[in-house]
C-alpha cells in the first residue's frame, strides 16, 4: 500500500522525518473527522445520535491535542509562536504578528 505523504525520496529520509511526516498527516486526519463530526452534528435531529456524535468529535479533538503537542516537542519555534497566540485575550492576527517576529529573533 503506498503513501503520498512524501514529497522527498522516502529512503533517502531519516526515520526522524518519517514519524514527522506520519504524525503531520495523522493531525490532518484529526481536523477532518473533527470537521465531518461537526457538519453531522449540525444537522441531526435525534438528540441521543448529536450526543454521540458530539462525544466521538470530542475524542477526535484529543487525538488532535496530542499530535500537536508531539510536534510542538519537536519544533520549539513553533511551539514559541503557538504559546504567543493561543488564550490570548485581543486580537488574534496582531498576537500571531508579534509572536512570530519574537520567535524569528
Amino acid at each position: 500500500m503506498g503513501f503520498d505523504q512524501y514529497h522527498e525520496p522516502a529512503a533517502e529520509l531519516s526515520q526522524q522525518t518519517r514519524t514527522f511526516a506520519r504524525m503531520i498527516a495523522s493531525l490532518g486526519e484529526e481536523i477532518d473527522a473533527i470537521n465531518w463530526y461537526e457538519q453531522r452534528i449540525s444537522v441531526e435531529k435525534n438528540r441521543e445520535a448529536r450526543a454521540i456524535m458530539q462525544n466521538a468529535q470530542l475524542e477526535e479533538f484529543k487525538h488532535f491535542g496530542m499530535d500537536l503537542e508531539f510536534l510542538l516537542r519537536r519544533k520549539p519555534q513553533w511551539r514559541e509562536v503557538v504559546q504567543g497566540i493561543l488564550f490570548q485575550p485581543g486580537n488574534i492576527v496582531e498576537h500571531g504578528d508579534e509572536a512570530e517576529e519574537e520567535a524569528e529573533q
